[in-house]
């Protein structure tokens, strides 16, 4: 299986996640994730055998209590890139409020999940909702000035739980289904 641990934005956001994309429609090159899909990811842990799945659950859960985050307030808002403006792989929604637990649930994840044996980050954790990937610099432009001077402001959620999200690649892109919620504090 195909995993990851995220924290998923409610459906009620999708609407809003889906406005600031379309700030973004006249981009050439631009692949647009699903609104509906949307989430932050905690730690992408790739193929994960089924043997496995068992132990990383209990990772996440030992996570969680480490972390010593209970439910806590997300604002979704402002743009960025990924991984920089010269050179753009990705175009992010940020998080404001909210930003300080969800740094503190990934170090707890990361630290649980690579003494399993995952890989650790090789970059610093910027939590974020990914809004599309570039696979082509024709639009660059606009989106330079799109994250240069749009500051949308897509709502706040309570965060009440992380998930271990599996991921299927289609034709039509990748489709998530919850493995399990991991419930906070």
């Amino acid at each position: 299986m195909r995993l990851f641990v995220s924290i998923d934005l409610p459906d009620d956001l999708a609407d809003e996640v889906r406005a600031v994309q379309e700030e973004f429609a006249g981009a050439s090159g631009l692949d647009f994730t699903d609104p509906e899909q949307a989430h932050v990811t905690l730690k992408f842990l790739g193929d994960v055998t089924a043997g496995k799945t068992s132990r990383v659950k209990n990772a996440l859960r030992r996570a969680v209590e480490q972390a010593g985050v209970g439910p806590f307030e997300a604002s979704y808002e402002g743009l960025g890139v990924f991984p920089s403006m010269g050179y753009i792989n990705v175009v992010w929604l940020g998080v404001s409020e909210g930003s300080e637990q969800m740094t503190r649930l990934h170090e707890a994840v990361e630290r649980e999940v690579t003494r399993l044996g995952f890989d650790p980050e090789d970059h610093d954790f910027t939590p974020h909702v990914t809004l599309a990937r570039m696979n082509h610099a024709g639009g660059k432009e606009l989106v330079q000035e799109n994250v240069e001077e749009l500051e949308p402001t897509v709502g706040t959620a309570e965060v009440t739980e992380i998930r271990l999200t599996e991921s299927v690649l289609t034709d039509e892109g990748p489709e998530y289904s919850t493995v399990e919620a991991f419930e906070l504090g």
